[in-house]
């Protein structure tokens, strides 16, 4: 079954152009379209009344969507933010510094970026797991997780795919005294997903620029309950119910709506409710994604070129892009981005990422410029 047609706005922009970055800016379906002009609509309809329908009939609603992609029940432990950034460091904000990270050599430049400018403000002291080598990745991370404050992993790499084996194994071998944030930004709507082990004590971020194809402006948090009751990090919307109460302690929501910031714009996750609402009208769940996926990136391993080292290596269980290991990765990205065939690269890996919206005919052209252009080199 093809889904090219529930994309067809952004696909037909630039008809010419292949866009094989699919663990970066997805196309956006076009019912995402109309929720973005709702939003406007709404806001001009309610104006400041805009605020109770929001929280009252809006944010249940998409809760409920996530929770069930989730197994996570009605979904209220969840929080929503612009971007996973700004929760990652509500949590922090639970924390008394300096605070003992634990974390990986893999993590998203967001992330990386602010625990190293934690270390220089002497607010946190870190130990690094390296990635490799793959199999011994676990029991790496496990023996240094002991006496952290905070553990901080992805649950796909993104700088090579690998996913890290039994999550839910892994987080329950670890003392009880950490905070846990698993960041599930390269798995959400790419793979099937179950946070009902984990739920009582690991915080799960995600949101909608990768594989909910949903834009930007619509991350989320799963909040374990218990865990950081009162972060200093807060804004108006944790505690919305209670605005017109002044007492001498500041009140906090219940469960995810702690961890709720201040006033954002709520297009995104309009969008995004739109994207998973299509989704499941037509039966596109994680697993028929996953299924999809996985068949592209074999056919396109058997017939494409020889790209360098596959990281990780076959045995090991990956996401839903490909990463091989060489030198002039960049130059490559240059040589197909000049003729309008979009991938990228980090350093020395250079990334394929694939989608539903993908068909066979697709990986038939990547195939043929990438013959082309490594014949040239």
């Amino acid at each position: 079954m093809t889904y090219r047609h529930l994309f067809g706005r952004f696909l037909d922009s630039h008809p010419e152009r292949l866009h094989f970055a699919a663990h970066s800016h997805h196309p956006w379906p076009d019912v995402t379209y109309d929720a973005h002009q709702r939003w406007w609509e709404d806001s001009a309809q309610g104006m400041d009344d805009k605020w109770e329908g929001f929280f009252a009939d809006f944010i249940p609603r998409l809760r409920g969507r996530l929770g069930r992609l989730l197994n996570l029940g009605d979904g209220a432990t969840i929080a929503f933010a612009p971007n996973t950034h700004e929760l990652v460091n509500r949590v922090f904000s639970t924390l008394p510094t300096p605070v003992e990270i634990v974390t990986t050599t893999a993590e998203f430049h967001s992330f990386d970026r602010q625990v190293r400018r934690w270390e220089e403000a002497g607010w946190a002291k870190v130990t690094r797991i390296g990635a490799e080598p793959f199999a011994s990745f676990p029991e790496r991370f496990l023996d240094r997780s002991g006496r952290a404050d905070l553990v901080y992993l992805s649950q796909v790499f993104f700088d090579s795919g690998f996913v890290v084996p039994d999550l839910a194994a892994l987080i329950d071998s670890l003392p009880n005294s950490p905070t846990v944030i698993i960041d599930g930004y390269h798995g959400f709507m790419a793979r099937p997903q179950d946070l009902a082990p984990l739920a009582h004590r690991a915080f799960f971020v995600a949101g909608g620029y990768k594989y909910a194809m949903a834009g930007e402006g619509a991350a989320f948090m799963h909040c374990p309950p218990g865990k950081g009751e009162r972060p200093i990090d807060t804004g108006w919307y944790a505690g919305f119910g209670a605005l017109t109460d002044r007492v001498d302690e500041v009140s906090y929501g219940a469960n995810g709506d702690r961890f709720w910031g201040a006033t954002q714009d709520g297009s995104g996750l309009y969008r995004l409710e739109a994207a998973l609402e299509m989704f499941e009208a037509n039966g596109i769940t994680p697993q028929v994604i996953q299924g999809h996926v996985a068949a592209l990136q074999e056919d396109f391993l058997d017939r494409g070129p020889a790209l360098g080292e596959l990281l990780p290596p076959s045995e090991f269980e990956r996401g839903s892009f490909l990463t091989f290991r060489r030198r002039d990765a960049n130059d490559l990205y240059r040589r197909l981005h000049n003729r309008r065939v979009i991938t990228d690269y980090r350093g020395d890996r250079f990334r394929i990422g694939f989608g539903i919206y993908h068909e066979p005919e697709d990986v038939y052209r990547l195939v043929s410029e990438l013959q082309t252009i490594e014949s040239q080199i």
